[in-house]
């Protein structure tokens, strides 16, 4: 069986386009560049995301800033001298604040995830508007998946600061 597939490299299309004829007369036709509508379009749909993503870049940040302050005062707190009796039993509080460094921890990469997650939509966004691809359910769930994300990290921060309203954190 002869295979008669033999391109002719002869490329007629305006700029932006590839376009190519076979030898039986069929043509194949390609437009690489989006137009002025679809980019508005895709423009307009990227600003849920990007406005999660900016969200998601000041959550990280204090997510960040909270877990500084507790290894501070777990280092602190493991300089107590275990001869000084008057704070000797601040030094019982430690595994709470590793429990709370755990949660953050967790929350931290939840987070982080989400922003990949969002990053990746914004991305899957504007390369279906070059290839002209219909993206809405996959943008839908990557959205829901990178909201999902997000609630999480949330979750885990009300349990952090649930566990901080002690009074073993006023005490110097």
């Amino acid at each position: 069986m002869a295979c008669n597939y033999k391109p002719s490299h002869a490329f007629t299309a305006p700029a932006g386009e590839v376009s190519r004829r076979f030898a039986d007369g069929d043509s194949a036709h390609m437009d690489l560049m989006p137009d002025a509508q679809q980019i508005s379009r895709i423009m307009a749909e990227a600003t849920a995301p990007a406005f999660v993503l900016g969200a998601v870049a000041g959550f990280v940040s204090i997510l960040l800033g909270r877990m500084t302050a507790l290894v501070d005062r777990i280092r602190s707190l493991n300089e107590i001298a275990d001869d000084d009796a008057t704070r000797a039993h601040l030094k019982s509080d430690i595994p709470r604040l590793r429990r709370r460094a755990k949660l953050l921890n967790n929350a931290t990469y939840l987070a982080l995830a989400s922003g990949i997650c969002t990053s990746l939509l914004l991305v899957v966004g504007f390369m279906s508007a070059f290839f002209k691809l219909q993206h809405e359910y996959g943008a839908g769930l990557l959205f829901m998946f990178a909201l999902g994300l997000l609630a999480g990290a949330l979750f885990r921060f009300v349990q952090d600061v649930r566990i901080g309203l002690s009074e073993a954190d006023h005490f110097r």
